[in-house]
């Protein structure tokens, strides 16, 4: 009998290297993950994100309180993480409701919580008029079409004040990246 292949997640720390402040390195997240007991680490891009294999079925959240744990000792600075499984990064890219209205896939947003249930904060959002913006909840991530930037954006804004550290952002770009790191991408 063949096992089963090792369950992928993906970690996705969220404020670190953005200027000068919560500098972590990618080869040392590496390395600090593989000794948490993490096998097939990659990273992707300098802004935290992680594709891993797990031997057992550790939930998620207990990745993510691992991890969080781990960077607090070693960089002695709080580093928020949010782990989902490779199949929640998976239905997320194959489902997006927004991609047809990007032309600048840098300002398509994918906005990941640890506990799915979370997104349903941001419903009352859904249903309010954001004139050019555009967001869509899906059951993995709610989706920001920010045409002019995330920066002033008043819709990304609401978001994160809705969600705050229990959220972080990536752009369709990177979830792309992101998906074709993962087993049978």
């Amino acid at each position: 009998m063949t096992p089963a292949p090792a369950p992928t997640h993906v970690a996705l720390l969220r404020g670190i290297n953005v200027g000068t402040a919560k500098r972590v390195a990618m080869a040392d997240l590496r390395v600090w993950l593989g000794e948490l007991g993490l096998a097939n680490v990659q990273t992707l891009l300098n802004s935290g994100n992680a594709v891993f294999a797990t031997k057992g079925r550790t939930a998620p959240a207990t990745h993510a309180a691992r991890i969080q744990t781990l960077l607090a000792e070693r960089l002695g600075f709080a580093v928020p993480v949010i782990v989902k499984p490779a199949s929640a990064i998976a239905a997320t890219q194959a489902a997006h409701p927004l991609p047809h209205l990007a032309d600048d896939d840098s300002r398509l947003m994918l906005t990941f919580t640890q506990d799915d249930a979370a997104l349903a904060e941001l419903a009352p959002l859904a249903s309010q008029d954001w004139g050019t913006e555009r967001l869509a909840l899906t059951p993995h991530a709610a989706s920001l079409w920010c045409p002019a930037g995330i920066i002033d954006s008043p819709l990304a804004k609401a978001t994160a004040k809705r969600l705050g550290e229990r959220s972080t952002t990536r752009n369709w770009a990177t979830v792309q990246k992101i998906h074709a790191l993962l087993p049978s991408a």
